[in-house]
């Protein structure tokens, strides 16, 4: 064991800074491509918001499900070494696949930029996400552990000041990708056409998932690889299976009742493990209701994301990305941890009160559900912004007056209305007929703008900018909507020799329509009127910054403590075991939010966030009767009693043992005596 652990640079194993470097570039893989991954089903898979939710959430959900795999895999058959390579590189072939899905110029025949052969594309994703999902779940479970395997038994300062270290990166990885994939995705490539880079931002993932394989092979040598000792969590499942079909067996009145129905199992399993499974299932009792802290935290990464793509992203010197606002979560993790440690618990408990860690984890909850309520209070004040867009009963009827004087228009049913020259009159009527012109039935997604140019001169123009052209616009006609991104945009005009150049600064999410009068070349500014068909975004990105905040305090209060918590209140063996039980708390968490993004089916974004919150809110209270009447324990204090009673045990056998062995040597004796006399007489 000792061998392996000669070279040491500052007190600790050289092995475990390849540990550090890999658990980094893994982390940067995995939250680098989660980033974007909404935004990608919905603007290069071009699915609804819903179904978008839903594969996101089941994606998440696989990811808690797998460590489960892992960890069996790695106790019981290849170890944690070589568990942690094989699924690294079906993690590496995921992140490839992904990032191999996203060039669009694959299927893009007709070169507009929309692949032709969306099938190809949607296979391609799934199979990489399930590969991701088996490496990066199957690898969590190993990676901390392996690298405390690299320590001595006498390195429990430089064992804490690993996982200190370790945990560091984890949040620093997770920043940083949420900061850089997506500018890699709003950069825009192509060889036919120019689209947003989704290829770019899950390649940069794929490259770091690489760079983690090959350091953690690098160290290969330097490792101390512990061989597989059996996993806990297969005795566990035994021996409450044994439990319940003896139970079953035994149903009969004429059968005794025990005290607990895990009394059952000590026909086979020895009485110290059923007491240890006892005090695990105490704790997972308590587990029941944790799912929907998951439920709403998870969504930031999905609901919150499409939110932000209909907000304003300006702020001032820095534009910030709709992908980009999950940064917000690490900064603030980074930043409440020690001011929650430091300051706030010491300060509770100063005050006289009683904080206990069910306390802490039922504020969390609470604050959680308040994030999802302030979430809710943002989504009404967009619903506000947005255009009212005519309903299934109703048409749009836009009328241009390109000419110079005000005309009134009269229609039936309608009031008469005054249209001023060179504008655009937008009335909406009762009717049952559709008409299919190319018009905007929504606001323009991705926080684009939509821009057309109307044409009100006599001869043809040629509109474009360094990213769009809008092709030849006939005599008093119009072109199709193009979309730009935000920032300043110079537009050419030409005809035959004619030219002129103007001008314009677009914020998120707006639409223009642009007259061309008559004396176009001889006054180009004055000649070109901007008609605004739908307002850019006007509510700041600003504003999710408490819904954030409270999310965030709420996980520090909830995760963290429940960790600590779950961790006091097992036994020293059963650690992995209510680590499983907590990472199934997070995968069903997300699957409640699938259901619920089906079957709800809200009119409103901002109702679905009310429930969520009363849902919360709901399962708050439930888990609060529950945390009171459980009563705390302490493991290793019951260990040692059945401990010492086994020993007592054992010293009766061993005396009962010695007595009959003096018993023996004893008739022994006797019977030799009684011999010796009779062969005298």
């Amino acid at each position: 064991r000792n061998c392996k652990r000669k070279e040491k640079v500052f007190g600790y194993p050289i092995s475990i800074f390849f540990i550090v470097v890999n658990e980094f570039c893994e982390r940067f893989s995995y939250y680098g491509m989660r980033a974007v991954l909404v935004l990608y089903f919905t603007y290069f898979l071009r699915w609804d918001d819903d179904l978008a939710t839903s594969i996101y959430h089941t994606f998440v959900a696989l990811c808690y499900l797998t460590p489960i795999l892992g960890a069996i895999v790695a106790d019981s058959w290849l170890g944690k070494f070589k568990t942690i390579i094989y699924l690294s590189i079906v993690y590496a072939i995921g992140q490839v696949a992904m990032a191999v899905s996203a060039i669009h110029d694959i299927t893009d025949t007709d070169g507009d930029g929309i692949p032709n052969n969306m099938s190809f594309h949607v296979a391609l994703s799934m199979v990489g996400l399930f590969l991701i999902a088996l490496g990066t779940g199957g690898i969590k479970p190993c990676v901390a552990a392996f690298g405390g395997d690299q320590f001595s038994d006498h390195q429990d300062k430089q064992r804490r000041t690993f996982f200190s270290v370790f945990y560091l990166c984890i949040n620093g990885g997770s920043l940083l990708s949420t900061i850089i994939t997506p500018i890699l995705r709003a950069q825009e490539c192509g060889i036919k056409s120019k689209e947003s880079c989704y290829s770019l931002a899950f390649g940069v993932p794929a490259a770091l998932m690489v760079v983690a394989l090959l350091v953690f092979i690098v160290g290969s040598g330097m490792y101390y690889k512990d061989e597989p000792q059996g996993n806990i969590m297969l005795d566990v499942c035994k021996c409450i299976g044994f439990a319940i079909k003896n139970r079953f067996r035994h149903r009969s009145t004429r059968y005794p009742k025990r005290q607990h129905w895990m009394d059952w199992a000590e026909e086979k399993y020895d009485k110290l493990l059923i007491a240890q499974i006892k005090m695990v299932l105490k704790v997972l009792f308590l587990y029941i209701p944790l799912p929907m802290f998951w439920t709403l935290f998870d969504q930031k990464g999905s609901r919150w994301t499409l939110q932000a793509t209909t907000m304003d992203g300006n702020f001032g010197a820095l534009v910030i990305q709709p992908d980009q606002m999950q940064t917000v979560n690490p900064i603030l993790i980074l930043t409440l941890v020690p001011i929650m440690d430091i300051f706030i618990y010491p300060l509770i408990q100063k005050c006289g009160l009683n904080f206990t860690p069910l306390k802490r984890m039922t504020v969390g909850m609470f604050l959680a559900a308040i994030a999802f309520v302030c979430a809710a209070l943002v989504q009404i004040e967009i619903d506000k912004s947005l255009p009212i867009f005519p309903s299934t009963t109703q048409s749009q009827l836009k009328l241009l007056n390109m000419g110079n004087n005000s005309v009134t228009v009269r229609l039936p049913g309608n009031d008469p209305q005054e249209l001023p020259a060179t504008t655009v009159c937008h009335l909406t009527i009762n009717t049952y007929f559709i008409f299919f012109t190319d018009d905007l039935t929504a606001k323009p997604k991705r926080g684009n703008n939509a821009v057309r140019f109307v044409n009100g001169m006599n001869t043809v123009v040629n509109v474009s900018t360094t990213s769009v052209y809008f092709g030849l616009i006939e005599p008093l006609y119009y072109s199709n909507y193009s979309l730009i991104k935000s920032g300043e945009h110079t537009f050419t005009l030409w005809s035959d020799t004619q030219k002129c150049d103007f001008t314009m600064k677009f914020r998120f999410g707006s639409a223009y329509t642009f007259i061309i009068n008559s004396n176009l070349f001889s006054d180009c500014l004055k000649s070109i009127t901007p008609i605004q068909d739908i307002q850019p975004n006007s509510v700041s990105m600003a504003l999710q910054i408490p819904q954030y905040f409270f999310i965030t305090a709420g996980e520090v209060m909830f995760s963290v403590t429940g960790l600590e918590f779950s961790y006091s209140q097992a036994p020293s063996n059963m650690k992995a075991v209510l680590q499983a039980g907590w990472l199934l708390t997070v995968a069903i968490g997300n699957f409640i939010v699938l259901i619920v993004a089906e079957l709800a089916k809200l009119s409103k974004q901002w109702t679905e966030f009310v429930l969520f919150a009363s849902l919360l809110v709901a399962v708050c209270f439930i888990f609060s009767i529950m945390a009171h009447f459980y009563t705390y324990m302490d493991p290793a204090e019951i260990e040692a009693q059945f401990k010492k009673k086994g020993d007592d045990d054992e010293d009766d056998k061993s005396k009962r043992q010695r007595a009959e062995v003096e018993m023996v040597k004893r008739c022994s004796v006797n019977s030799h005596k009684e011999d010796d006399k009779q062969t005298r007489i």
